[in-house]
């Protein structure tokens, strides 16, 4: 049997009689001309967007939607005008975000788009002779070059054979780790780089992958992706790193070498020993009571991505600081956050 793809169809006139009206009662607080496109699309929801970004969650718009005939509007990224009636129309299912005179549709969900500066968790997925090949969530795999990582006897040590020979033994496939965006080239694709000693290979822990980083709830950009936190009921420290790319890597916190022995050798015999950890594929013993913790905390991620709300420092902690109250109401501790229990963590957190 054919599929048929039907047109979308106008609203209807009592939602227009609506938007109208309300368009009627906002026409004192916008005079920058808001008010023409008040009877295609909704654009009270717009307004609070341009002040506050977790109000962009109502007025979903679908491929085809006219948002507006008025030629003073210009056309963003998610729209396209028709050539017959010169209305900018909606190419995708997303919200509307207005910016002075843009109108642009954001994605509801999207592939991570790039930037230099991002940190990012990745898997590998192929190695090359000179370069490794990266899931980052992209359009495209990014690119990891052997000259861009730390190798054993110093980060200034050149590059030869031997070590292209070897460059399984230093990331294999499968293998997670975080790194930063170096650059970008000009068909999408981006280089990473892992010469700070807090990048690189990534183990005694557990993997998360989110959505949401168009317009739903996701991982945001902020001040700290990485961070340690005290997990609670006698647990050790937890490591999180968010990448921005939405994949998440929560691990048990490892300590560092000790002050006086890093202070006893030298700048080259350090980062050689150093080095040797990092492409080391052997997890280490971790405690019963810290593997809770570790998946309490992935349980608040997901709460709060089903929920829509930012995954961030400030939500992440919030979150799981309300979870371990609402784990010891329960008589078993249950770690368990979807469901009710997962819309209660969502209220909560949202102020409703």
């Amino acid at each position: 049997m054919p599929i048929t793809i039907l047109r979308p169809q106008p609203a209807s006139q009592r939602a227009l009689t609506s938007l109208i009206a309300a368009s009627d009662s906002d026409s004192d607080s916008d005079s920058d001309g808001g008010a023409d496109i008040q009877a295609d699309v909704p654009m009270r929801a717009a307004k609070r967007r341009r002040g506050s970004e977790d109000d962009m969650a109502d007025d979903v718009l679908t491929p085809g939607t006219v948002i507006t005939s008025n030629p003073q509007w210009m056309r963003g990224h998610g729209t396209y005008i028709l050539p017959s009636t010169q209305s900018i129309t909606s190419s995708l299912a997303g919200t509307l975000t207005k910016t002075n005179k843009l109108l642009s549709v954001r994605p509801l969900r999207a592939r991570y788009t790039p930037e230099i500066g991002d940190l990012v968790v990745g898997r590998i997925l192929e190695v090359h002779p000179k370069r490794w090949r990266v899931d980052v969530s992209a359009s495209q795999l990014a690119i990891l070059q052997i000259s861009a990582i730390n190798l054993p006897g110093g980060i200034l040590r050149k590059r030869t054979e031997t070590d292209e020979l070897q460059i399984r033994s230093f990331f294999a496939e499968g293998d997670l780790v975080v790194a930063e965006v170096q650059q970008l080239h000009q068909d999408g694709a981006a280089s990473l780089h892992t010469r700070s000693l807090k990048y690189g290979k990534l183990r005694n822990g557990v993997f998360v992958c989110v959505s949401g980083t168009g317009g739903g709830g996701g991982v945001v950009r902020s001040k700290r992706q990485v961070w340690t936190m005290d997990g609670a009921n006698g647990a050790g420290k937890i490591d999180v790193i968010l990448g921005v790319n939405g994949y998440i890597w929560i691990s048990k916190h490892v300590e560092e070498e000790d002050s006086h022995q890093a202070a006893a050798v030298g700048i080259n015999r350090m980062e050689e020993s150093v080095s040797n950890k990092v492409y080391s594929s052997q997890n280490d013993w971790i405690d019963v009571a810290t593997m809770r913790e570790i998946a309490r905390c992935r349980s608040v991620i997901l709460a709060l991505v089903e929920n829509g709300l930012r995954v961030d420092e400030e939500m992440v902690m919030r979150g799981y600081h309300e979870a371990v109250e609402m784990g010891r109401e329960s008589p078993n501790d249950d770690l368990y956050l979807g469901g009710d229990r997962g819309q209660r963590l969502g209220a909560i957190l949202a102020g409703r």
